[in-house]
């Protein structure tokens, strides 16, 4: 079974930066998705971005409206390891992100759709 782990999570000021790190371990199939979800006080998880594979090991980024054109995501396969590179934040993403992943084909903007999640960081955006 995979674990995943979250981490770069802070209090930063609205037009800052954070990195998010997942780390992946634990034995685990070859994943289809992996994605970057939110939880912000009193609302439901949300999809924020995502990475999908496929059979080629080609890879797809997504996001959401919300945040395109100010997230990246990223991954470094030999450290088995996804980044979410977070710019101009604003106080409305403050929120407990997690990451999770999907071993098989999905909608990557549905968040019940993913198999394993990490406990998520905080990350906090002042005005």
């Amino acid at each position: 079974q995979v674990q995943l782990v979250e981490s770069g999570g802070g209090v930063v000021q609205a037009g800052g930066s954070l990195r998010l790190s997942c780390k992946a371990s634990g034995r685990s199939s070859r994943f289809y998705a992996v994605g970057w979800l939110r939880q912000a006080p009193g609302k439901e998880r949300e999809f924020v971005s995502a990475l999908t594979w496929d059979s080629r090991n080609d890879s797809s980024a997504y996001y959401a409206d919300t945040v395109e054109g100010r997230f990246t995501i990223d991954a470094d396969i030999a450290k088995k390891t996804i980044y979410l590179q977070m710019s101009s934040l604003k106080p409305e993403d403050t929120a407990v992100y997690y990451c999770a992943v999907s071993m098989h084909i999905m909608l990557v903007t549905t968040p019940t759709e993913y198999d394993v999640w990490g406990q998520g960081t905080q990350v906090t955006v002042s005005s």
